[in-house]
């Protein structure tokens, strides 16, 4: 039987910049014409750009050597010298190609050190060798690359192409893996190219014409071993390791345990003693006696100052709450795998539409209880403040994309759709919920509020807001910040990421920390007689994201080589939208549980 194979290409990206380009933007052989494959939402989010290649195959035919197109640049003429200076440029920051057979990534594998297989999902456009000899990126893979300030350019491909055969039913045969070898070649004859001849190089003075002839050859090979269901394990093989990963889970377990057994102990033999004191007092003896978190209970739920703009936070933090908690369900259980591309983000994005109902909701339950009146005003912000802030940001990110004509920068028609979204689902459906929220009698206290505020007392240094908030960010960063590390190596440095049982864990185990960490210094607080909790739960754990933010920056100047204004600013632009969602995120996270503890110890103190 013979089959086609069609090849795709992806966009090409680089380590050492943001700014993806779209297979099209460089001189390269173009396909004639072909469908390009659709692409979802979150595809075209995250700038992948999809398209037919010239590449073509048929199954089990070998070819050796067959030329594609032949590129011709004359330095004199200013149109062909600027399309080789973005070819040089792109080799200068180790552009890479992303190739695609089958909707498998075609790799290029190569040994590390102690004899290690790396497998990288790409492979450079071409390298560079500096004036001073020194060897850049993949020139190191061959001596043949020597000639000083030179360009070398991967213009002939070796494919390989594994396959196994299927017995049950109709004679077929499956893709299993595809790999090839970006080989340099300046091919002897270039009308009839024989793959023979030195390396391909383009110096950087060089001026006349230069021809490049782009070329490539392809065989098959069955491969026995290897199922259809696991062909993409090899690539995650290669990736960095899993061991970490067990590492960091047992560390933040420790600190869990830690947190758990510190809050289980202030539960029960502090509480149940002062629980047990506070009831016992007759009520003969001095009221002077009680000291503690029983003396504010006639403040506790005072409405916080600012209770707009926090029940507005509550609500879009269980926005995003809920939105994380489904999202990484379906991944653990691989619906969303690098196999479905995009299918994340569309999911999380699709979700945090339809999810606008329980954020109305919670904004106004607590508004209400918060004492306020002005419902309309709630709405609207809870609807637009956070989801703007956001919008804005990627609004501006998408100008200088689309003004350095990188493929990330989105289409406007999908501009649009993303405001419809907003506009005509999220909207109405945070009105809904608004509306139910407010209908529902206010939250019931167990206790009543006095008529006058008390005085608080002069408090100790550590039992201030803002030493209490610095401290309280560290441990659920501490819980998080290996899986970060991962996390943002997969979006900058271009690295799959696959391990969302981990993340699951390590969310949960986020949030647990979050909770028990606003609990115990509320706490504290408490016993401090400073009955001003709010505000303070929530910023406690959402200070967690100003820890995250200082890491972003860290890991911006210690492990990435990001070069360039537009892309320093693309960078920060898009880890800001991050860390403005992670703080709503962790805060609302410590703001409920401060909430139930709160409620909980108060219910069942007797009060005169």
């Amino acid at each position: 039987m013979s089959a086609d194979i069609e090849l795709f290409v992806n966009r090409l990206d680089s380590v050492e910049s943001v700014l993806p380009y779209e297979y099209t933007a460089f001189d390269f052989c173009q396909a004639s014409e072909g469908k390009r494959p659709s692409e979802n939402l979150g595809q075209v989010l995250f700038g992948e750009r999809i398209e037919p290649s010239p590449y073509k195959f048929t199954f089990n035919k070998k070819e050796t050597c067959k030329l594609v197109c032949t590129k011709t640049y004359n330095t004199e003429k200013a149109e062909d010298k600027q399309k080789l200076d973005f070819l040089k440029k792109s080799m200068l920051l180790n552009y890479q190609h992303h190739w695609i057979v089958d909707n498998m990534p075609v790799t290029w594998c190569y040994e590390v050190e102690d004899s290690q297989k790396f497998c990288n999902p790409g492979f450079p456009i071409g390298c560079y060798i500096t004036d001073k000899g020194h060897a850049k990126d993949a020139c190191v893979i061959s001596s043949e690359f020597h000639e000083r300030d030179t360009f070398y350019i991967f213009n002939h491909v070796d494919i390989k192409i594994y396959y196994h055969v299927v017995e049950t039913g109709s004679m077929g045969a499956r893709l299993v893996a595809a790999k090839l070898e970006p080989k340099s070649f300046k091919h002897t004859h270039i009308d009839k190219p024989d793959c023979s001849g030195p390396a391909m190089d383009i110096s950087n003075k060089a001026s006349g014409e230069i021809k490049i002839a782009y070329t490539y050859s392809i065989s098959f090979e069955e491969e026995k071993n290897i199922r259809w269901a696991s062909r993409w394990d090899y690539i995650l093989e290669s990736m960095p390791h899993t061991h970490i990963q067990w590492f960091s889970i047992m560390n933040s377990l420790v600190i869990v345990l830690f947190l758990s057994g510190m809050v289980a102990m202030i539960m029960l033999r502090t509480l149940h003693k002062d629980i047990a004191r506070y009831n016992q007092m007759d009520s003969t003896e001095d009221a002077q006696e009680e000291f503690g978190w029983k003396l504010v209970h006639g403040d506790i739920f005072r409405p916080p100052r600012k209770g707009m703009l926090l029940s507005v936070f509550l609500g879009s933090g269980t926005q995003i709450l809920i939105m994380t908690f489904v999202t990484l369900f379906f991944a653990c259980l691989g619906f969303l795998s690098p196999a479905n591309r995009g299918a994340l983000m569309t999911c999380a994005v699709v979700l945090w539409v339809l999810l606008g109902t329980p954020a109305g909701y919670v904004a106004a339950r607590f508004y209400k209880s918060f004492g306020g009146e002005k419902w309309k005003t709630n709405v609207l912000l809870t609807s637009f403040l956070c989801p703007g802030i956001v919008f804005a940001d990627f609004f501006i990110m998408n100008l200088i994309l689309w003004g350095e004509g990188s493929s990330a920068a989105i289409p406007f028609g999908t501009l649009v759709a993303i405001l419809a979204l907003w506009f005509c689902i999220s909207v109405p459906l945070t009105f809904i919920g608004a509306y139910f929220g407010f209908k529902k009698n206010a939250i019931e206290h167990p206790v009543r509020t006095n008529q006058i505020p008390r005085q608080i007392p002069e408090q100790s240094f550590y039992t201030k807001p803002l030493p209490g908030i610095i401290m309280g960010g560290i441990l659920p960063f501490g819980c998080i910040f290996i899986q970060l590390f991962f996390i943002l190596n997969s979006i900058w440095s271009h690295q799959m990421y696959y391990m969302f049982g981990f993340l699951f864990l390590v969310f949960i185990i986020l949030v647990i920390t979050c909770s028990e960490a606003t609990i115990l210094l509320c706490y504290f607080h408490l016993c401090a007689e400073d009955y001003h909790w709010q505000w303070r739960s929530f910023l406690t754990s959402g200070f967690t994201a100003v820890y995250f933010l200082i890491y972003a920056i860290h890991y911006f100047f210690s492990k990435l080589q990001i070069t360039g204004t537009a892309s320093t600013i693309l960078y920060f632009g898009y880890t800001m939208i991050m860390v403005l969602i992670f703080f709503l995120f962790t805060g609302t996270i410590g703001f409920f549980a401060c909430f139930w503890f709160v409620t909980k110890i108060y219910s069942v103190v007797k009060v005169d």
